[in-house]
């Protein structure tokens, strides 16, 4: 584990007396009518001379799953990271339940995308109990809630071995476990299953739908998956490619859970969304001074992204 990552798990867990998360409750149904649980206002970050995005608007409510797309390098990791109170927005205010987000905090879980935040020399059940322990629960409540959020994602039997036992899905798991072991309303994931293979990312995605309508928490996902978003998303914000990157599109995905991928309404978002993303990498492109069918392009993260969409097009 780096001593960043290291930190940052260390930073979300909650202070001691901290108060206890309403009990989970069945999020089958859209958040509509909710309030923000996450509001964005013109938000804007820079790093020196840099922009990497601007006038950012977002209001997501309590409970709703939320999926953040776009072309590769448009900021959505920034975005998420301004989230969790990792960097500050320089311009524009970005609040959690009315209270501007200044730092990490213990209303804000984050799910990385690898497991170099799992203490690898605690147990699975050390690990999840890391929060509670630190917010001063007595053994047998953090015993409680280790329980609860390993049977929640299928791994009481790995109460005992230590991360580097496990395989790949099974120790993201136990992050996502270890974060909602600290009973946040706000779970923010960073791409959390793209190191994986497809067979475990696909039961992954199965198991996180599951896990967050039976939590009831907010979730904010980053994503180059298209699929991925619309099996998962009650909405999918399409970001533009960056530098500067904003908003470009918002789309409610109003297909029945769990999903099917076949499903026409899905089709049909699937090229939407595919259309945005491929007008967003040609802009790249042409920024750079590239041609989307020379071979230098296919050697960029734009010119890549670009082939892939090709790809997929010729293929549907």
């Amino acid at each position: 584990m780096t001593e960043a990552t290291k930190a940052a798990a260390e930073q979300s867990a909650p202070a001691a007396g901290a108060p206890a998360a309403a009990a989970p409750r069945d999020r089958a149904q859209p958040a509509a009518g909710r309030g923000a649980a996450l509001r964005v206002e013109g938000a804007g970050i820079s790093f020196g001379g840099f922009q990497a995005v601007r006038g950012i608007d977002l209001d997501i409510p309590a409970g709703e799953f939320l999926c953040l797309l776009g072309p590769s390098g448009c900021g959505k990791s920034t975005l998420l990271s301004a989230m969790a109170g990792f960097v500050q927005v320089s311009k524009g205010s970005l609040t959690a339940d009315g209270a501007t987000v200044s730092g990490p905090g213990p209303g804000i879980g984050m799910v990385f995308q690898n497991s170099e935040v799992l203490f690898d020399w605690m147990t699975v059940h050390q690990n999840v109990t890391f929060g509670p322990r630190m917010r001063g629960l007595g053994r047998a409540e953090q015993n409680r809630v280790a329980d609860e959020f390993l049977g929640l994602v299928g791994l009481r039997h790995c109460a005992d071995r230590y991360p580097g036992q496990l395989s790949g899905g099974m120790r993201q798991r136990v992050q996502i476990a270890r974060v909602l072991a600290n009973e946040p309303s706000v779970v923010l994931m960073d791409e959390p299953f793209g190191a994986l293979d497809a067979q475990t990312r696909q039961v992954l995605q199965q198991e996180t739908d599951r896990i967050w309508r039976a939590s009831g928490c907010t979730v904010v996902f980053v994503t180059h998956d298209i699929d991925e978003a619309i099996l998962l998303a009650d909405r999918v914000a399409v970001m533009t490619a960056g530098p500067a990157a904003s908003i470009k599109s918002l789309y409610t995905v109003e297909l029945p859970r769990p999903r099917d991928a076949s499903d026409p309404a899905a089709l049909r978002l699937r090229d939407k969304l595919r259309q945005d993303i491929a007008e967003e990498v040609r802009k790249a492109m042409q920024d750079q001074g590239l041609d989307q069918d020379t071979e230098a392009a296919a050697g960029t993260t734009a010119g890549q992204d670009a082939v892939r969409l090709d790809q997929e097009a010729r293929s549907a």
